[in-house]
């Protein structure tokens, strides 16, 4: 993959001599907490208007928050290979929500394992729809098939079957609890997955109503010099005005929101339960705590309902980090960091091997206040899914300021599959095109070539992935498209 991978793999290396260990000479234990769904501003700590998220707040003022995280593809399970991989999509090979992650992939668990560490893993887990057996790299497993139900989900825990009655932030966090209260003569790596906020939402009862005198107002679509495909859609399943409220069995737009914001409330007191073990353990500040999600969401934002798309609510996620051993309290990190970071990053601290040939670098001596040399651009890619024709192939590069987004493959005229430019700094809710601008035709030029190079440089062919050869290259998107299939939407 030629300079650029070399040079990430330098950087990588180049942090295992100085791990991140305690007075004691111990190497830490890891904590990676992460969600399905969450948009990176559902957090107080992040500016949000009602939702108050004291123990992820704790999070910030006690570590690091990544002002600027993003997924390189949003959609859970591509996303959820890259946070174990460091590898794009196209070289993980796992590009939709019904492909597992290949079990001769390394991945920063199986490397922490060979390393001395024990292993678990608890939650979701979500790729791989029909398969709840342990995956390589984890010593303890708590996982079930497919999306999980909210409440009464059958888990497969190390090898035996049994339904954990009760909501499922509850349940997944009494095993995680369970673990970090286990006697432990080595250091460890606990991984939690979140079912919430993925729909259909529901609350755990304590919560139902908690949002209920919360105005929610439809943000404006601001579909003006969109693509076609773009004001189309609004009426599909994944639209504002779609089918998706009453195929969850919500009333419309706004109930769907507060149950949305209402999922996230148990999330973050599970948070602090975790916090509260690992300081009743005595364990706490010689652990690395990490909170993220798989990608973000839209509620609504350019016409349009969950993921998929580059916009920002899609590919914005939180990331919270706390290590007092190497991280100073309080600070805010505005560089861009992304999902492919996750798996470098926490061997780096660690000390373990790193991973060879992958995309991602070690944030441990930014998120330490360090000057380094960081990205300025990255690549984001999505592949259409047949399952759910609402969004096209999408391609697109992001710098600080400027995003260009293109739609390859299309072939039903030039506005149907125009391609988007937006300047985050002037317009950063993304409402005004600026692909005709004569103003903008230099900055348009040179994103194009930059989206070029880093199709090249990452391993892919221009605006083509190799599952591409067999994908569909036209969307009908017809005015008021049906629900495809019923139940849990991905």
């Amino acid at each position: 993959m030629g300079r650029w991978i070399l040079i990430a793999a330098g950087a990588a290396l180049a942090g295992c001599g100085s791990a991140g260990k305690g007075a004691s000479g111990e190497r830490p234990d890891v904590v990676v907490v992460f969600t399905d769904d969450q948009r990176w501003d559902a957090m107080s700590c992040a500016g949000h208007p009602f939702l108050r998220t004291p123990n992820l707040d704790r999070l910030a003022r006690e570590g690091v928050r990544f002002a600027n995280a993003f997924c390189t593809t949003s959609l859970c399970s591509p996303s959820r290979a890259t946070m174990l991989s460091g590898l794009y999509a196209h070289a993980h090979r796992v590009f939709d929500n019904f492909t597992d992650y290949p079990a001769s992939l390394p991945g920063y668990p199986r490397r922490l394992q060979e390393s001395g560490y024990a292993t678990a893993y608890v939650g979701k887990w979500h790729m791989g729809e029909d398969r709840d057996d342990s995956r390589p790299g984890f010593d303890h497993w708590v996982s079930h098939k497919g999306q999980g139900n909210y409440f009464d989900t059958a888990f497969n825990v190390d090898g035996k079957r049994e339904v954990l009655r009760g909501y499922y932030t509850e349940r997944v966090t009494d095993k995680a609890v369970e673990w970090i209260r286990r006697p432990h003569d080595r250091p460890y790596l606990l991984i939690l997955g979140h079912k919430a906020p993925h729909g259909p939402f529901f609350p755990e009862a304590r919560h139902e109503k908690d949002f209920d005198a919360v105005e929610i107002r439809r943000p404006a679509a601001a579909l003006e010099g969109k693509p076609e495909w773009v004001r189309q859609r609004v009426t599909t399943f994944h639209g504002i005005d779609g089918p998706i409220y009453k195929a969850c069995g919500f009333s419309g737009f706004e109930e769907f929101v507060r149950k949305y914001y209402g999922t996230l409330l148990s999330v973050d007191e599970s948070v602090g339960r975790l916090l509260r073990a690992l300081e009743e353990t005595g364990r706490l500040d010689r652990t690395l705590v990490i909170f993220t999600t798989d990608n973000g969401y839209l509620l609504g934002e350019h016409g349009a309902v969950d993921k998929r798309a580059m916009w920002e609510e899609s590919i914005r996620v939180p990331l919270l980090v706390r290590y007092p051993p190497l991280f100073p309290a309080g600070r805010v990190v505005e560089e861009m960091a992304l999902h492919l970071d996750l798996a470098p990053s926490i061997l780096d601290v660690c000390g373990a091997r790193p991973l060879e040939g992958i995309h991602g670098r070690s944030w441990k001596r930014l998120a330490a206040g360090e000057k380094v040399p960081w990205r300025t651009s990255w690549l984001y890619a999505y592949n259409y899914e047949r399952q759910f024709p609402y969004t096209p192939n999408v391609r697109g590069v992001r710098t600080d300021r400027w995003k260009y987004v293109r739609y390859p493959h299309g072939d039903g005229g030039p506005d149907r599959w125009k391609a988007e430019l937006y300047d985050l700094r002037e317009d950063p809710r993304e409402t005004r095109n600026r692909v005709d601008d004569p103003a903008a035709a230099g900055t348009l030029a040179e994103l194009r070539a930059e989206l070029d190079r880093l199709l090249r440089e990452t391993g892919a062919l221009p605006d083509r992935m190799p599952l591409d050869e067999g994908i569909q290259q036209t969307l009908p998107l017809p005015a008021h498209q049906a629900v495809e299939r019923s139940g849990d939407p991905k």
